[in-house]
Formats: structure tokens, C-alpha cells, sequence
């Protein structure tokens, strides 16, 4: 295992992360968060809106009294589901879908831990953790992500990342309950909820993995680091295409009064747009 400060220095580094990954630990009623000195115990906030938090540099605690969002209380084994959401009702009120049994069937099958599995959930950035926590939450662009996602199936050996969401609690069960209670990596593009009630931007999606996975998951992106991410970032195929339309535009253009024939649009140097080769 290697050193938890190095791994969270050199993650951030490489990834080029604009905020903090998170730090989610998972206490039972024999552990109580005086082990995080400086925590916050947060009082009617949703679990998407502790990640936040945490996300901007602080130490939060929530307990099942201070988690104000039902179907996270429910993933996390706080409470029972609502009738009126277990039912699909509540979503169709929402506008999230229309028919009742697609509300209900989505909070079925929903990932979940078992009540009375955890009493207190701390969050904190990755950065402040003195121990290798049960969850890492991260949250950004999906460039970065993808190379997380990468190092993950280099880890893996080269099996295929699958993502399981119902596009609904993308934060509390696809990037943190299915993590933990699977162990594995999962990856979510986000839901109704995180966005509407955090700061979650709309070029921004979020994954978690297991605790442990840190130390594997950063030597394979100190290897992508070497060649493949820079070589990406770089972008020197899509400056040579643009380089080549350019060139063309200007072997193309008329003379005074002239028409132009054959001429190739420039590529937009401001908007990247995907490159069909086989076409």
C-alpha cells in the first residue's frame, strides 16, 4: 500500500481535478465522529449536498436524523422508503417519469444497505483523510473521469467497465452504495436530484470506487501519465486536421471576383468537433 498522501497529491496532479475527491467513511454505532476532529454534524441537508461540501474542503458528518432526503436515507438503511416514492407516485409528481410502475420498479431495484448497517456517515476531502476510507467519491469533468475509468479497467486486467444507475441517485447508491456493496467502480452521468440541489455543473459527472482501490487505481495512472494522457491532451491529430483545412481554405480561395471550387470549411479552432474516419 502505498503512502495515502502521495496518492491523493499525485491523483489530483495527474488528473488535473478542479475541486477535491471525497472521502466517505461508513460508522457504526461503536464509532463515533469525535475520530474526525472538526467534523460538522449537518443538520437537514441530502447526502449530494454533504458530498458538496466535502467536495469544497470541508469535514461533515450526517446521521440519519439530519439527512433530509428519503431515498437516501433509504439507500443508506436509515428509513424505510416513503409509500408515496416506493409506490412510483412521487417520481411521476416530479416529472421524472410517467407512469407510475417505472417510478416503482427503478426504487426496487435500487442498491441499498441494510438498516441499521451504518449509523453516521463522514465526508471530508480526499486530502484530510488520515486513513483509507470505505468510498471515493469524485466529481468533475468527464475527461479526467475517463482516465480514472481507464486506470480502472487497466487494474482489472482489461474487462469492460460496466456503469449501473437508474439516472436517479446518481451521488448516494451509484457513487457510493453500489461501490461499497460491490466493490467496485461505478460511474453515473448524474440525475435529476445532485443537479437540481448542489453545484454539480452540466459538464460534470461523477464515479466512486472502493477505498482500497486507491493505491492501484494511482500506479495505473502514473503509467497513463507517461504517454497515452498527455499524447490526448495534446490534440496534435485534431491540430494537424486543422492545420490541413486551413491550408486548403487558403489554396482554395478565388481571386477577386472569382468563385471558389472545391473549397474544405476550416475546422472551428474554438469548438472541437469529432472526427469521422471512416467516412
Amino acid at each position: 500500500m502505498g503512502d495515502l498522501g502521495t496518492n491523493v497529491r499525485r491523483l489530483r496532479e495527474i488528473l488535473g481535478l478542479a475541486t477535491e475527491p471525497v472521502a466517505v467513511f461508513f460508522l457504526d454505532d461503536k464509532c463515533e465522529p469525535s475520530c474526525f476532529p472538526g467534523a460538522e454534524r449537518l443538520e437537514n441537508h441530502r447526502y449530494c449536498q454533504a458530498l458538496m461540501r466535502a467536495r469544497h474542503g470541508e469535514i461533515v458528518t450526517l446521521h440519519a436524523g439530519g439527512l433530509s432526503c428519503p431515498a437516501a436515507s433509504a439507500a443508506f438503511g436509515f428509513r424505510a422508503l416513503p409509500e408515496g416514492l416506493a409506490s412510483g407516485k412521487g417520481l411521476v409528481a416530479y416529472g421524472i417519469v410517467h407512469e407510475p410502475e417505472t417510478g416503482r420498479v427503478m426504487f426496487e431495484r435500487m442498491s441499498r444497505l441494510a438498516p441499521g448497517e451504518v449509523a453516521c456517515i463522514a465526508l471530508m476531502p480526499l486530502g484530510r483523510a488520515t486513513r483509507v476510507p470505505d468510498v471515493v467519491v469524485v466529481e468533475g469533468e468527464p475527461e479526467p473521469l475517463m482516465w480514472l475509468l481507464l486506470a480502472d479497467l487497466n487494474r482489472a486486467g482489461g474487462a469492460r467497465r460496466l456503469a449501473d444507475t437508474a439516472v436517479l441517485q446518481a451521488t448516494c447508491v451509484d457513487s457510493t452504495v453500489i461501490p461499497y456493496r460491490d466493490g467496485r467502480l461505478n460511474f453515473s452521468l448524474g440525475c435529476y436530484g445532485c443537479r437540481e440541489a448542489t453545484d454539480l455543473g452540466p459538464q460534470e459527472s461523477v464515479l466512486g470506487f472502493p477505498g482500497s482501490f486507491l493505491d492501484p487505481l494511482v500506479a495505473e495512472l502514473e503509467r497513463l501519465a507517461e504517454k497515452a494522457i498527455p499524447r490526448s491532451r495534446a490534440k496534435q491529430v485534431y491540430r494537424n486536421l486543422a492545420e490541413r483545412n486551413a491550408a486548403t481554405e487558403v489554396e482554395s480561395r478565388p481571386a477577386a471576383g472569382g468563385a471558389a471550387r472545391g473549397l474544405v470549411p476550416p475546422v472551428d479552432r474554438e469548438v472541437i468537433k469529432p472526427v469521422d474516419e471512416g467516412t
